[in-house]
């Protein structure tokens, strides 16, 4: 009996290794992305539901005096246009009197020429107390409360020409909703 003993030596080429691991890592990490990502796309808003966060409002069809409620997001949007009194009245009330001190114009948003167009009011009409709706019709001063703006008859909060409280549990100013001007007459909310 032969005794044989076979002694190969393998040669052991480490880049080759080394890319076959480096490959392998790779194809493996993409693999995961390709995975991953509808499972990330999904969790975004749909197309319909972004579009549903925006709208456009024609400030041109609402009369001097008057006021439009349109409904953004499940809430309330009131699109004032004032009158040069409400307006008056609203830039002459001192801030360091107010609760939640905000001047008329940091409640307003510039033109596209980048002037502040104060005839123009837009605001969340939920009253910041308990989220009721406050009301505030042209030619119902019991509904306008003690300041000409709104009411909410839900706690006997009181708001001013220019949405900011003035009495009552409020305890901060009617919301200014994120929008824009798209021209001089239009605007997008949210």
């Amino acid at each position: 009996m032969s005794n044989h003993t076979n002694t190969s030596h393998e040669n052991i080429d480490e880049d080759k290794r080394d890319f076959i691991y480096i490959a392998t890592g790779a194809v493996a990490a993409a693999g995961a992305a390709a995975l991953a990502w509808p499972l990330v796309m999904q969790m975004g808003k749909a197309a319909d539901t972004l579009a549903a966060g925006a709208i456009e409002i024609d400030l041109s069809k609402i009369s001097e005096g008057q006021q439009l409620k349109m409904l953004w997001r499940g809430k309330p949007v009131f699109v004032r246009h004032r009158t040069s009194g409400e307006i008056a009245e609203a830039e002459a009330v001192d801030v360091a009197d107010l609760k939640d001190p905000q001047t008329d114009d940091q409640r307003l948003v510039a033109t596209p020429g980048g002037k502040l167009d104060p005839k123009y009011l837009v605001m969340v009409g939920v009253c910041t107390h308990f989220g009721c709706i406050p009301v505030g019709e042209q030619g119902k001063v019991d509904a306008q409360g003690q300041y000409g703006g709104w009411y909410c008859p839900c706690h006997g909060s009181h708001y001013d020409t220019s949405g900011r409280i003035r009495k009552g549990p409020a305890p901060k100013n009617l919301e200014i909703p994120p929008y824009e001007y798209l021209s001089d007459t239009v605007i997008k909310v949210g």
